[in-house]
């Protein structure tokens, strides 16, 4: 492979993608994005590839399923035009929440997303923060998943809050919340919660205890914002001074960020894997020096689990 980097920005998330260049001090390939009067999408390569090691910056959400086929047609286009490798930076995977059949009769979108990416061409996947880690095996390619517990445990400690828990908003949570923990020598609690329909969500119960500190929640996503304004309700009747909270991807569907301005969530931390809304509760934690680096390692053979050494 000749030793010619190229980044290719999408259009889901333009400053994230400037963000990398910048940290690598590379430009962004010309690329033209544009819609045909019946609403597909054309592609444009406007520079060479033919040899290159390009890798396409393209969070697939929403709307999902428009970036998704951006994302696809910009991978066609450059194995067409004989770039050498194509790496999918994916910071967040759409469609990834729908793993598994939990029903009969229900399709595994995220296995069928990663079959449709690895057709188009992509030789390797960059991404952070899958909900089911074992999505990586949908790919029969490799699969660099990055983890966002230590820029999140970066942001707190930045923010010195003293006398805090570490909280999973739901146990399946608790794994991802724990690395937070640990990194902040904080204890941990976890609440328990119900789904009692598709579009409601009750918490029932906490396991560990929060009287008298600040609450910090921790989770991949937050999208309509129901699990964490009632896991927030229950953590000050039990005791929590104040409660924070902390995603990695901040979906925000409907209206959830006039429901969580309307809570009483103090703080809500979010990376801009995805574009973030502008709201004064909302800070942003920038993953734009992590995914560089993790694509210098990339282009160089340079190993990317050292940079998430074991505990």
């Amino acid at each position: 492979m000749q030793d010619l980097l190229k980044l290719v920005a999408g259009s889901a998330n333009p400053a994230l993608a400037q963000e990398i260049s910048q940290h690598l001090g590379i430009k962004l390939t010309a690329v033209d994005v544009g819609r045909f009067p019946d609403g597909e999408t054309s592609i444009y390569i406007r520079e060479t590839v033919r040899g290159a090691d390009v890798f396409v910056i393209q969070p697939t959400c929403p709307p999902v399923n428009d970036n998704l086929m951006e994302l696809l047609l910009t991978i066609d286009a450059l194995k067409r035009a004989s770039a050498e490798r194509i790496t999918a930076v994916i910071p967040y995977y759409g469609y990834a929440r729908q793993d598994r059949k939990h029903i009969g009769r229900v399709p595994i979108s995220a296995k069928l997303v990663a079959n449709m990416i690895v057709r188009a061409g992509a030789g390797r996947v960059l991404t952070l923060d899958l909900p089911a880690g074992q999505i990586q095996g949908f790919f029969d390619i490799p699969v660099d998943n990055l983890r966002s517990d230590p820029i999140i445990a970066g942001y707190f400690q930045k923010q010195n809050l003293e006398n805090a828990v570490i909280v999973a908003p739901d146990v399946g949570a608790a794994k991802r919340a724990r690395a937070v923990a640990e990194r902040l020598g904080m204890p941990m609690a976890i609440v328990e919660k119900s789904r009692v329909s598709p579009d409601e969500v009750r918490a029932l119960g906490l396991i560990g205890d929060v009287k008298g500190r600040r609450a910090v929640l921790v989770d991949d996503i937050v999208a309509t914002g129901g699990t964490l304004i009632e896991a927030a309700k229950l953590l000050l009747e039990c005791g929590a001074t104040e409660v924070y909270a902390a995603f990695t991807h901040g979906v925000f569907a409907g209206d959830a960020v006039r429901k969580l301005e309307a809570s009483p969530i103090q703080k809500i931390a979010v990376t801009n894997t995805i574009p973030v809304p502008h709201s004064p509760k909302i800070d942003v934690i920038s993953v734009g020096v992590l995914l560089a680096e993790t694509i210098k390692r990339i282009h160089y053979h340079e190993s990317v689990s050292e940079m998430f050494p074991h505990d």
